[in-house]
């Protein structure tokens, strides 16, 4: 046995400890993630003529009427998180609320620097899934595999 193969050997459980934490940090991501948008969401629809009123004076959606956006929003805020929870479309949950965040981040020119920086942070945790996926401990992991007959 070769020193190379007899390092590969030796350094496989690091590979799979390193694999498992993965996906414990995807799912730390999606909850993350998920929690925050879901209360924003929940905060939309508790006051809607407030949001309504936002929408109107202060958020200012592109191409869409302040109503339509405000629906749009926060059916975005409560949906797609749920999504992301429990790892069902999980990559288009991700993409979802990016451009949800997006629009957020456009649509307010008086958004804090602090704010802003909430925003950044969501965004590449967003990436994070959107690229990689929601990890093994999610439905797609679950469900995927038996839908396209795939083992890997």
């Amino acid at each position: 046995m070769t020193a190379l193969s007899n390092f590969a050997l030796r350094a496989e459980p690091l590979r799979h400890g390193l694999a498992s934490l993965s996906n414990v940090l995807a799912l730390g991501l999606r909850l993350y993630v998920a929690h925050d948008f879901f209360l924003s969401g929940l905060t939309k629809i508790r006051d809607w003529d407030s949001t309504l009123y936002l929408f109107r004076e202060e958020y200012h959606v592109p191409l869409l009427p302040p109503e339509l956006a405000a629906a749009m929003g926060a059916a975005g805020e409560l949906c797609l998180p749920i999504l992301l929870v429990l790892g069902l479309a999980g990559r288009f949950g991700a993409l979802g609320l990016s451009v949800v965040n997006i629009v957020a981040v456009i649509s307010y020119p008086g958004l804090a620097a602090a704010a802003l920086k909430d925003h950044a942070i969501w965004a590449v945790m967003l990436l994070v899934i959107l690229f990689y996926g929601p990890g093994k401990l999610s439905l797609d992991a679950l469900i995927w595999p038996r839908l396209t007959g795939r083992t890997d």
